[in-house]
């Protein structure tokens, strides 16, 4: 599954959505459960998709480390660039 151009195996993935439900995130946790069901190779993230991953992933487990970096780049541009 690719998550910001980042591939992320589905257990990992299921992972991120744990945590993401733990911290209160339940509608990123679900466009992420809903993709894993359907078997997405592809999955489209918001920006607020984008910002609740990036909070529970500030200590990320080695698997989900490339992910926060893409993801941690990405919004220092959107800030940056004023977009934020």
């Amino acid at each position: 599954m690719r998550l910001a151009g980042v591939s992320v195996a589905s257990r990992d993935v299921a992972l991120l959505a744990e945590l993401l439900l733990a911290a209160g995130c339940e509608d990123t946790a679900d466009v992420l459960l809903l993709a894993l069901d359907a078997e997405q190779d592809l999955v489209p993230l918001s920006v607020e998709d984008r910002e609740a991953i990036l909070r529970v992933l500030e200590d990320p487990p080695p698997a989900l480390a490339e992910l926060r970096g893409v993801l941690l780049a990405e919004h220092k541009g959107r800030v940056r660039d004023g977009l934020m």
